[in-house]
């Protein structure tokens, strides 16, 4: 979809030392209720936290890796030939600079005592070149940096796994970033931490064109029929250069570095790549806005749940549109395709199976709520999330109870269960939230449900809720509830470590007595006007690495 942005936590949850948004909650905590108590012993057993995790973040971190002024970005790009490497790898960098020289400066992002990051490498000074204007397709109108590569960076054996910022910086004060995820590929029994670089990709508007505007030829104005149908990766990202990583995923991967949770990292081309490497691990943690899946990647995630391999979705929108990938000049799926519009693939003619619509459209014809249980609807919203079924395992902890408002965390995109499309049998609706979009209401759904391996499925319904971890969410989000968010955080990750989550917390199926028709006042306050409990609370000690440059 196009672009976006109370209760008392009495048990133990580790928070981040040091956030750069304060926020307030508080309220009463409840006894969990009956039915679900089994279920709630078993997540709050301790887990043996990820030895190398826990170190790892116990090493002196920093702040420098920060862009506080975006103004500074100006006169400095730079992309990296590879969206992910091994460790013991290298990655080449193409950097455009206006300076007489730059440096690199690699950050790798994590809690680090709530300093945000730690710096791994540096590289000497770099004489400074202005590269040439980007290239674009007259067909596809893909834009594309064709740049001589400035330099080559190992990525030794100090470079622990994790998601990485290299930090250009010009010896005139311009700064950017470029995105790395740093694997593991012998990693096995993790979390594995799914960066959405194909999403990050197709809202790029770098060079004037990403997958959903682009020059009209009317001076600056843009319209969705000059859009690419294919973006690259051979350039960089727009804004401060991280693409979707500080606004949407950070504060989860930081969140969970916290725990010390045993975790790996990849991206959407990882998956895409090498689906069956999930087969070996724990689970797989969709984040903030994950919303362009290739076959590969959607079969790859269909096998893992069927394998006994746990699935979380962290936002809205997940797996909506269906790409595939072709080679550039730097390597193979470094061109992602999208056309939108069946009609206009050229596919469509010979390999439906691979024709650019969204899953859910002919001729694929596959709605995501088989794979993630609920679907995407609609947007923009803002709305409370209310709670359904507050005695589950998810909210233990957080003294909700059925009927309670978490405020504002519904937005701006949300999903919905429906028993008209394909939907898990064993669907549990956890929150079931009236909403209003575009004049007409319904309802946004937080689910889980249990395959038949044992593996659970879990999806917030929400884009907001990563943002919430932090409360960093933009300033109409309006929500101040991050210990209530960490805590059900928490319980979804550590039930997902441990094994299939369905063996201990099995879904119990509640679609046929929920209410179907909202109220057609569904707005936050509206919301509470009616006698409803509302989630207040006293002020947090959770205080986050959320960055100013977003």
């Amino acid at each position: 979809m196009r672009r976006l942005g109370a209760i008392a936590v009495v048990l133990p949850v580790l928070f981040f030392a040091s956030f750069a948004v304060s926020t307030e909650v508080g309220g009463q905590a409840h006894a969990v209720g009956g039915r679900r108590l089994a279920r709630v012993a078993g997540v709050a057993a301790p887990l043996r936290a990820s030895g190398w995790v826990a170190e790892e973040n116990r090493r002196p971190g920093t702040a420098a890796w920060r862009i506080p002024d975006l103004k500074t970005t100006v006169g400095i790009d730079g992309y990296a030939d590879h969206a992910s490497v091994a460790v013991g790898e290298s990655v080449g960098l193409y950097v455009s600079s206006r300076a007489t020289t730059f440096h690199v400066e690699a950050y790798r992002m994590g809690f680090y005592g709530g300093a945000g990051a730690r710096l791994v490498w540096r590289s000497g000074a770099l004489v400074g070149v202005r590269q040439p204007d980007p290239v674009r397709d007259t067909w596809t109108h893909m834009v594309e940096a064709r740049w001589r590569r400035s330099l080559v960076v190992a990525v030794g054996h100090d470079w622990p796994p994790g998601d990485y910022l290299l930090k250009l910086v010009g010896s005139d004060g311009a700064a950017r970033y470029v995105p790395l995820t740093v694997r593991d590929d012998d990693a096995r029994g993790a979390l594995v931490l799914l960066n959405a670089v194909t999403t990050w990709q197709a809202y790029n508007l770098w060079g004037g064109a990403d997958l959903y505007e682009g020059p009209s030829g009317r001076g600056k104005l843009t319209d969705f029929g000059h859009r690419s149908r294919v973006v690259s990766f051979d350039r960089p990202y727009a804004g401060d250069g991280s693409g979707s990583f500080l606004g949407t995923e950070y504060p989860l991967v930081a969140f969970a570095e916290s725990l010390g949770l045993d975790l790996a990292y990849w991206t959407d081309v990882d998956l895409h790549e090498r689906p069956a490497w999930l087969l070996g691990q724990r689970a797989l943690l969709s984040l903030g806005h994950d919303e362009y899946w290739s076959t590969s990647m959607r079969l790859g995630a269909a096998d893992a749940r069927d394998g006994g391999v746990n699935l979380a979705f962290f936002g809205a929108n997940a797996v909506f549109r269906h790409i595939r990938f072709e080679t550039s000049l730097l390597g193979a799926d470094r061109h992602e395709i999208n056309y939108k519009r069946a009609a206009e693939d050229p596919l469509l003619r010979t390999d439906r199976s691979e024709v650019t619509a969204d899953w859910r459209q002919a001729p694929l014809s596959r709605p995501e709520s088989d794979l993630v249980g609920d679907l995407y609807e609609c947007n923009p919203v803002k709305a409370d999330m209310v709670v359904t079924e507050g005695s589950a395992w998810v909210f233990a902890g957080t003294g909700l109870a059925d009927g309670d408002h978490i405020p504002n965390l519904v937005g701006p995109e949300y999903d919905r269960v429906q028993s008209s499309v394909v939907t898990p049998h064993s669907i549990e609706v956890l929150a079931h939230s009236p909403v209003r979009c575009h004049g007409k209401p319904s309802y946004s759904d937080m689910s889980y449900y249990v395959a038949p391996s044992g593996a659970g499925v879990f999806a917030t319904g929400t884009n907001w809720w990563i943002c919430a971890l932090v409360g960093s969410c933009p300033v109409n989000a309006g929500g101040h509830y991050p210990e209530t968010l960490q805590r059900m955080t928490e319980n979804v990750l550590r039930a997902f470590a441990a094994g299939p989550a369905g063996l201990v917390n099995p879904s119990i199926p509640n679609l046929r007595r929920l209410p179907t028709s909202p109220p057609i006042s569904v707005s936050g306050e509206q919301q509470r006007t009616s006698g409803a409990r509302v989630a207040h609370g006293s002020s947090s000690s959770y205080r986050g690495t959320t960055s100013t440059t977003r």
